[in-house]
Order: structure tokens, then sequence, then C-alpha cells
């Protein structure tokens, strides 16, 4: 995610810190150097030039100038202007009021709407709410299939009519979660390939329509600062209360989501990096920034975790551990677990640090050969690998379509992981764990 402007704010970062002193002719080099990373990425042209003298006047503040470690100072300097063009703060879903709450989902053809209303309704669906998809795209072939699909996925039932009338679809949907026990709607509208009167004026009948709380328009990660022109004309006639970026995990530069908060004025609520519908993110400006300038990002790491990672399995766990009884039936279920966190790609660019690993390259395909070798070992190899000679681990690897050599990694990389996992097995990712975190100086 966001990679290459990652890459080029490093190498500016690189070079301030290796200033033993900082004065107004080196930082002016350097924010120089900043504007034209911003403007490459495709950040608006105001915006990136707003940034630029924010941080500019407190860089050549005299605490700055004098200070042990200038450099430093100046690269929080601008982390804390990147947190504030971002939005300061997560703003939440409003859901509160007489249910159902109500959910319209908006943006151009192409920008992953349906995609992200299954995604959603399933993050909500796991934090206790009981959601219902509304199929109100009736002109994207295919579009109402989809949604079905997707909601059988996540397990989310999906209200669907064989009607040209949006506004009635809409209607009796709504109708139809008063008498039931759903208690958030989420409706799928129609985009276009670009903006015209037809699409807004469609739109803006089921805004008056519904009333809804949430008006959320999906942008495009992708098309840089097309989505935030797209934003700024849809904010315009339909005033959205907040934003969604797709396809963060395409060859995106960024410059969206740089952007489009400032010239919309409308917070960014989720960004979604991934195929599965477990990848969804709720926004945290400061948590992003961090990402960009490679600080990484720990408190989404150790939430993802605690959703991947069962408690009572992890009980079951430990104590297999303890009794050193840890067999490839369990490492099987730990990478399911690990995978549920979503692409390691993603991932990665939570660890603080581990964007300087510019040689270690990351296979998502190597889970699919791990899962092949596993599942071609029997119960019995699993549960007592040392028995696993040269033999049956050349039966395995044609079992598995694989490379005697891949079976011999992975069980070496079991043993690696058996001896890490025995010294960890007293630490726990708890709720007082994590709010432990969120109090430390990552920063």
């Amino acid at each position: 995610m966001l990679e290459q402007l990652r890459d080029n704010l490093q190498a500016v970062f690189k070079n301030l810190r290796g200033q033993g002193k900082i004065t107004e002719q080196n930082i002016a080099l350097a924010l120089r150097d900043v504007r034209r990373t911003l403007l490459e990425a495709d950040v608006n042209y105001g915006v990136a030039r707003s940034f630029i003298d924010a941080v500019k006047e407190k860089a050549l503040g005299e605490k700055v100038l004098t200070s042990i470690t200038p450099g430093q100072q100046v690269i929080r300097i601008i982390h804390e202007e990147m947190v504030h063009l971002l939005g300061e703060a997560q703003v939440p879903l409003k859901l509160d009021g007489l249910p159902p709450a109500m959910i319209m989902v908006v943006g151009l053809q192409g920008s992953g709407k349906t995609t992200f209303a299954a995604k959603l309704a399933k993050q909500l669906k796991s934090s206790g709410k009981r959601p219902l998809l509304v199929a109100a795209d009736i002109y994207r072939p295919a579009a109402v299939e989809q949604l079905q699909i997707l909601g059988e996925r996540s397990d989310v039932p999906v209200y669907r009519e064989d009607s040209r009338d949006v506004l009635r679809i809409c209607r009796n949907a709504l109708a139809q979660a008063r008498n039931s026990d759903v208690n958030v709607l989420i409706f799928d509208t129609a985009g276009r390939l670009h903006i015209d009167d037809a699409m807004m004026e469609e739109l803006s009948a089921i805004h008056r329509e519904l009333k809804p709380r949430e008006l959320l328009f999906v942008a495009d990660g992708m098309i840089g600062q097309d989505a935030v022109n797209a934003a700024k004309a849809f904010n315009a006639r339909l005033d959205i209360t907040g934003i969604v970026l797709t396809k963060m995990d395409g060859d995106t530069r960024g410059g969206a989501a740089l952007s489009i908060r400032s010239v919309t004025g409308k917070p960014i609520k989720y960004i979604s990096a991934g195929e599965t519908t477990e990848d969804l993110e709720a926004f945290y400006p400061e948590r992003f920034a961090g990402r960009i300038l490679g600080k990484g990002d720990v408190l989404s790491l150790v939430e993802k975790a605690q959703e991947a990672f069962d408690e009572k399995e992890a009980e079951k766990l430990e104590k297999k551990l303890r009794k050193n009884s840890f067999d490839l039936h369990d490492f099987r279920d730990q990478l399911k677990m690990l995978k549920k966190m979503g692409p390691l790609s993603s991932l990665m660019d939570m660890i603080p640090g581990a964007a300087k690993l510019k040689n270690a390259e990351i296979d998502e395909k190597q889970f699919l050969r791990t899962a092949a070798i596993l599942d071609s070992m029997t119960r019995e190899e699993k549960s007592r690998p040392e028995i696993i000679n040269a033999g049956r681990r050349r039966r395995i690897a044609a079992g598995s379509g694989t490379q005697v050599s891949d079976v011999n990694r992975l069980l070496n990389q079991f043993e690696q992981m058996k001896k890490m996992m025995k010294q960890m097995n007293r630490m726990k990712l708890s709720k007082q764990a994590l709010q432990k975190m969120k109090n430390m100086p990552w920063n």
C-alpha cells in the first residue's frame, strides 16, 4: 500500500537525518523534495502547497533549529501535519437512533461499491449487528447476482426484487426490515462510468426518500485525482457523510488518500485493501500516516490478530505448547488464522521498519503450496512429524505437486515456529494488553 510514496519520503528523511545541523536552506531543499514526491503521488496541487507551507512554518521555529535532533523534529512535524491533513481522528459510523439504521453506498461504476457493501455487512454482523443488504443497482449486468453471492459468503441476507423501480425496492426493503429483527440496512446503489444527471437525480430521490444516517462515497484509490474530483461532485449534489477508499492494495500512488478529505471536507471512514470480505479496515488518520512514513501500524496489526485468533483455541494451543505437543495439525490451524488477517503485503505495511526489507519477497501463493503439502500428509504424519522420512517426503511432494525441497522447507519452518511459540506461550493478546499498547509512545 502506497509503496512508492513511502519509499520516496524515506529517501528524503534519510537525507534529513544525515544533516548535522538543520538550516533554513536544507529545510527548504527537503520540503521541495517532499512537495515533488506528493505531486508525483497525484496529490492535489493546492493540498500539497498548503501542506508544505504548514510544515515550513513550524519547521523554521527556533526550537527545531536549535534541537539536538533537528532532522527528527522536522519528520515529526511532517507526521503531525499529515495526520491533520487526513482528518485528525477516526470517525465511526452513525448507527444510533431508532432502528433500522440506513447506510446508502454510492460511487462510480467499477469503484468497488458492491464488494464494499458486503464487507461492511460482514463486519457489522461480527460486531453484533443484524444487517440486511439491499440490491438497489438494477442497471449493471449481474450486479444483483454479485451482491447475492457476496451476501451468502458473508452469511448476510440480501433483499432483491425483479423490479425496475428503485424507489419501490428501497421502500419494500425498509418495510421488511421494520417487520423483522434487522437493525442495519445497507443500500447498494447504481453507479455509472461517469457522472451524469440521470444517475444523480435517482440517487437524490433515494436519499430524499430514505433519509439515511450515512451516505458513503466509495472512491477507487487507483485513479488518484479522478477519484477526488468524483467525490467532490457527489458531495456537491448529495452531501455525503463519509468516504471509503478501495483497491488500496493495488498499484496506487496514494494521492486520493491524501487529497480527498481536504478537498471534500468529509472524513475517510474505511479503507479496503484486498479481495476477501475480511479485507476492510476502519480508517485511523494517525495510523495511516504512520504507514506512509514507514512507522508501521502496530495497533491495527494487534486488532487484526485479535479478530483472527479465537481465545478458546488460543488456550488449547497454550496447553499444547506447555506439554510440548504442538504438531502439524496445529501448524495448519495457525496458518489459516494468519491468512484470515489479510494479505501478507498489507500486514508487512503495519510492521515498523518492515518496508525497508527490499529483498523480502511476499509470496501469497506460498499459503496454497503449504496447504497442499499439509493436505498430502496422513493424520499420523501430522501428529508425529518425526516419522516423515525420505520416502514419505517424496510421496508428500508428489501428492501436493511440489518438490521434496518444498517439503523439507516446510518441516524446517514448523520446527522454527514450534520453538518460537514455545518461547511466547505466556504472551496473550488481551484487551488489557491492547490498551497498554495504545498508551505506549510508538512515535
